[in-house]
């Protein structure tokens, strides 16, 4: 008996009896319910709401009456295969375009967001990014469920009203630069910029990644000759800043310069970022020797703690001297490193880190998936934006690595070049992946600290290069 209720057969045999029984004493239920309030109303003088001669229950004079065949047919429409199969819809695109999404497009989304969970729980690319975005795909695209509904504006109280769930994380904290700015925080608190103090060089190669984001700038004008095609400069900078694999930062640029694009733009960055274990090695492996994969470099100087608290206060006064429209996201981050470092301040760190880094990332990653959605991705300038931003991305890793090997010409003390792929802004999973094939070609070449430097500059690097572009085109 022990063995034959761990049997799943069985299990699912009982659900199945327990739903039956529990539709069917519903259904029963409803029916002597109707009818003992119809006896009730026939008999009762005094409730005159109740004497109604077509038999129709008080205020429900304009819902329309149903037997139970009608009731059967009705649910049948309802269900999501039915949708799946004769949907049809008129709706616009973010770029004012009229689009005909059919209900086969809303499953096609549906199993892209089941195949990002799989991505992220199965595979292990970074499920804590891609779960929650697989979900919310799924979500925004579930016929009649209206999670992602925009709702209806109240001119009167000035306010959306019958907004869905994922609409409301929207408009809460992505399109108003909110949660990017917050997780800036949690990114601060949760890094240590000691190897880039002990090895300043290694900001070079987390500069050298800002290659990818300009010089994918440019290339999408080309894109501009295609077919249905229209990039303007603003629109540019949002798509080209993918290459610096920061989401937070690639949202805030969006919302400032591209709204429209920001569904698109984010859920590339978000996917790029998780991807990063695929995409870079075989980068790094082309772009290498095996002479210079074995490099290894020395064990980096000890950081005082007096450094470690003027570093943030540093950096944050630069960006407000000379670049102010990077000050948002340089000095968020900041802050959150240097209530870090005081030791002050432990609670504040510690919930920036956990509490707060957790919550706030979980509604973004809802609602970065939430944009999903078939009039905002199943179009040519969608497929534009993402293969331009995993352009950029590439072009990122590659422009680091052959900055390294340009360095080395130089250096007495060389750099294994692994670690230039570090530079764009995925902390840490840059820096794991180049620890990672190191130790492949010598498992006692330990290059994860060595590879922050250049991983952590890539962070400032990205949001300075993002407040160059919002002080150039934003205005």
């Amino acid at each position: 008996m022990l063995n034959q209720k761990n049997d799943p057969v069985f299990v699912v045999k009982i659900c199945l009896i327990v739903l039956i029984g529990v539709f069917a004493f519903s259904f029963i239920s409803s029916a002597f319910n109707a009818r003992a309030l119809a006896q009730t109303a026939a008999s009762t003088d005094d409730l005159p709401s109740f004497k109604n001669p077509d038999g129709i229950l008080p205020n429900s004079q304009d819902i329309p009456r149903i037997n139970f065949l009608g009731f059967v047919k009705e649910l049948g429409k309802s269900t999501g295969i039915n949708a799946f199969i004769n949907n049809i819809s008129k709706m616009l695109t973010p770029a004012g375009i009229e689009f005909t999404m059919k209900g086969w497009m809303e499953l096609i989304m549906v199993l892209v967001g089941f195949l990002v969970i799989y991505l992220g729980a199965a595979k292990g690319f970074e499920p804590l990014l891609l779960v929650p975005i697989g979900f919310g795909i799924v979500f925004a695209n579930i016929p009649y469920a209206n999670m992602g509904a925009q709702g209806v504006w109240n001119d009167t109280l000035k306010i959306w009203e019958h907004q869905g769930f994922l609409n409301i994380i929207y408009n809460a904290g992505i399109g108003n630069e909110f949660f990017p700015l917050i997780i800036f925080i949690g990114i601060g608190a949760m890094t240590d910029f000691g190897p880039l103090i002990a090895n300043p060089k290694t900001a070079l190669l987390g500069a050298a990644a800002q290659f990818g984001v300009f010089g994918t700038l440019f290339l999408i004008s080309i894109a501009n000759y295609l077919p249905t095609v229209a990039f303007n400069l603003k629109d540019a900078c949002a798509v080209s800043i993918i290459g610096g694999a920061d989401g937070p930062t690639t949202i805030y640029i969006a919302a400032k310069l591209a709204p429209h694009l920001m569904a698109t733009v984010a859920v590339a960055a978000y996917s790029y970022m998780a991807l990063v274990p695929m995409i870079q090695p075989p980068i790094m492996k082309l772009l290498t020797t095996k002479k210079e994969r074995l490099i290894k470099m020395k064990q980096l100087r000890p950081v005082s703690k007096t450094e470690k608290i003027a570093f943030p206060l540093i950096v944050f006064s630069l960006a407000i001297l000379l670049i102010p429209p990077a000050a948002p996201l340089i000095g968020c981050l900041m802050f959150g490193n240097f209530i870090r470092e005081i030791g002050v301040v432990d609670r504040l760190s510690k919930t920036a880190q956990n509490e707060l880094m957790n919550i706030v990332s979980m509604f973004l990653s809802l609602g970065v998936g939430s944009q999903m959605t078939p009039e905002k991705f199943l179009n040519s300038s969608s497929l534009i934006i993402v293969v331009m931003g995993l352009l950029a991305f590439c072009i990122a890793s590659a422009t680091g690595i052959l900055v390294a090997k340009f360095m080395n010409l130089f250096l007495k003390e060389k750099i294994n070049p692994l670690i230039g792929s570090a530079g764009v802004s995925a902390v840490p999973m840059a820096a794991r992946v180049s620890n990672k094939v190191g130790l492949e070609y010598d498992p006692g070449n330990f290059l994860l600290m060595h590879a922050m430097g250049p991983n952590v500059a890539g962070v400032i690097g990205t949001a300075i290069a993002a407040g160059v572009m919002i002080a150039v085109y934003g205005k």
